[in-house]
């Protein structure tokens, strides 16, 4: 190579970068990225105090990688060099053919049996029967789709050492219905959740153990499609946007159901299905209208109450348990800061399920407040 051929080359490159540079410069800040579902880092405010101490230098650093000009492009680009170069694990996500399936790391500081411990009290301490149900992911149910030697960690075995705790009335088994399945599309290709499918075998797994109701027809169902266009969580967090979008339905029809909402910390109407939300990047939130402190679903011909203490998942299975009781309760302890167990007494409960896929279970730092 020529010095005068280098130094045209680097001057292309300086005015690439210059180019770039005006181009931030120029283009309004983005609040959101809707492709990684998150907002944005915004311009940071100067002060000595954070300069001194790197946050000024670390906020500069965050806001340049968010506000980059065709960040998204940029992304899925990266994402798809290193797919061809072999990689099969983006962020913490396997591509795993056209299905993106989440790496399940091994719990941090115990944090997985503090939590058995605190279901343990909470049920030897209340005055109803207690379940716990722990929801297996696609990494456990859908492994022999991941990368060869791929690594997640074992949630059977952890299943197996929920089901032994004390003071709970009985362990609710996802697993076995899942794994029956798993040839079927019981999980999004594109998201963590299930899919309506996957939570109608799940609403009959509580049904089943808590034995009192009969379980669900599938024939019952004429499933509703109401988008063919659902890029999910790991689709975002992935940097793998080249996947066709999934398909979202809603199986149970609202008529004879009222839903009611404490979002905003007052009781007010909701519905089982926030349509509003399909038109937005988080499609899964149109069921129940996403996460909230409380919400409760009445049905007047069902029968008993069922308090549900929640993670997302249960947002797609609740319809399901609307069918056969005549109130189901959500808590969320993400939100919700009051005791459980006081609840309980005040409503009436009949039964509690403590319902968790297994990976938001042994991360979650809410559910010591199963204990007040």
């Amino acid at each position: 190579m020529t010095k005068a051929y280098g130094r045209f080359l680097a001057a292309i490159f300086c005015v690439f970068l210059v180019g770039l540079l005006a181009w931030h410069i120029v283009q309004p800040d983005r609040e959101r990225s809707e492709t990684e579902n998150r907002r944005l880092a915004q311009t940071p405010e100067f002060s000595w105090e954070t300069l001194v101490s790197g946050k000024f230098t670390k906020a500069v650093e965050e806001y340049f990688a968010d506000q980059f000009p065709l960040r998204d492009q940029w992304t899925g680009l990266k994402a798809r060099t290193e797919q061809t170069l072999g990689q099969r694990e983006f962020h913490g996500v396997y591509l795993c053919g056209e299905t993106l399936i989440s790496k399940v790391a091994p719990p941090e500081d115990d944090q997985a049996a503090k939590n058995l411990s605190y279901v343990s009290r909470f049920a030897a301490a209340a005055d109803v029967p207690v379940y716990l149900g722990l929801i297996p992911s696609a990494a456990e149910i859908w492994k022999e789709k991941l990368p060869a030697g791929a690594e997640s960690w074992n949630q059977e075995a952890f299943l197996q050492e929920a089901a032994e705790i004390d003071g709970i009335t009985g362990t609710i088994d996802f697993h076995t219905p899942l794994a029956a399945h798993k040839e079927e599309l019981i999980f999004y290709r594109t998201d963590h959740h299930w899919t309506s499918l996957g939570a109608f075998y799940g609403a009959n797994a509580v049904l089943a153990e808590l034995n009192s109701l009969p379980l669900l027809a599938r024939e019952d169902y004429t499933p509703e499609t109401v988008s063919e266009a659902f890029h999910g969580t790991l689709y975002s967090t992935s940097g793998v946007h080249w996947l066709e979008p999934d398909t979202m339905e809603f199986w149970v029809k609202p008529d004879g159901l009222t839903v009611t909402s404490w979002r905003s910390g007052k009781a007010e109407a909701s519905e089982l299905y926030v349509r509003s939300y399909l038109e937005k990047k988080d499609k899964y939130s149109a069921f129940l209208g996403g996460n909230q402190p409380l919400c409760v679903i009445e049905n007047e011909n069902g029968q008993g109450k069922l308090l549900v203490i929640r993670d997302s998942y249960s947002d797609a299975l609740a319809p399901f348990l609307a069918e056969r009781f005549r109130e189901v309760h959500l808590l969320d302890l993400r939100h919700y800061r009051l005791s459980a167990a006081e609840y309980v007494r005040e409503n009436g409960i009949d039964a509690v399920a403590v319902v968790y896929s297994v990976p938001n279970f042994i991360t979650d730092k809410n559910l010591v407040l199963l204990t007040r």
